[in-house]
């Protein structure tokens, strides 16, 4: 079985320890403990200019719900303007309605303003009211690919639906795995659900070289993320998971 493995990274420095380590596509994000967001347009072309593998870069304004107001659709275009001028692979992205259906008209115009580039559906449409309405919009909209946990908080646990995805899209659209997924059950979920694709993190956490440390102070805030760590990519891991896929 090919499977194809995606990264999701948050720094250059990461998307090029992917590669190194075999992965066959980048994420590239902003703001990953939320989720994801837009990266800066320095980060977008150090990552073009290091990397030989395909991009695909997050186009999300915020964090937050996926309902977008006027002024947010326009940057996420601008944004998807950006990413065509630097030359990477596709971009990924999910609209919803204020009910839980996909916003199908917005969607389909983003789709044809990013083309020739590729279109994600992200996990936008786990929040979505209806995944078998869901799928077909998506669809409609001429996406390339939909990421899904299955609706549920890990793909491990969203398996069944992940399988009636597959059967449903056919070879209409391409069903990515993601969220939770690791060594421990990558060959379960592509197995059990048929996926030919999966998404994930593989990261380890590191410590800042930084010697002096200003106690009793949190730039982000008393529950913010801690400013002398971080979560990079761990090559180690990712062979691990290749090698794995690469048996199936």
């Amino acid at each position: 079985m090919d499977c194809k493995l995606e990264i999701c990274v948050d720094c250059v420095e990461s998307a090029i320890d992917a590669q190194d380590a075999g992965a066959d596509r980048i994420e590239l994000c902003n703001s990953l403990p939320e989720g994801g967001t837009t990266p800066g347009y320095g980060t977008i072309m150090s990552a073009r200019g290091n990397l030989d593998i395909g991009i695909n870069v997050m186009i999300r304004p915020r964090g937050g719900d996926f309902l977008y107001s006027d002024l947010e659709y326009d940057i996420m275009r601008r944004d998807i303007e950006v990413c065509g001028e630097c030359g990477v692979e596709g971009v990924v992205l999910g609209i919803l309605q204020a009910g839980g259906a996909i916003d199908v008209e917005r969607t389909a115009r983003l789709v044809e303003f990013a083309s020739p580039m590729s279109v994600t559906f992200h996990r936008a449409f786990d929040m979505c009211n209806d995944p078998i309405a869901g799928l077909e919009d998506i669809i409609s909209t001429g996406a390339q690919r939909v990421l899904s946990s299955g609706q549920k908080n890990i793909a491990e646990e969203g398996i069944d639906l992940l399988r009636e995805m597959v059967l449903q899209a056919g070879n209409r659209i391409i069903i990515m795995a993601g969220s939770g997924i690791d060594e421990s059950n990558v060959a379960l979920i592509v197995t059990s659900a048929r996926i030919r694709e999966v998404h994930l993190t593989g990261r380890k956490v590191v410590e800042s070289e930084m010697i002096f440390r200003r106690p009793g102070i949190n730039l982000g805030g008393i529950s913010g993320m801690p400013e002398f760590s971080r979560r990079v990519a761990n090559p180690e891991r990712i062979r691990n998971i290749k090698g794995i896929l690469s048996g199936l």
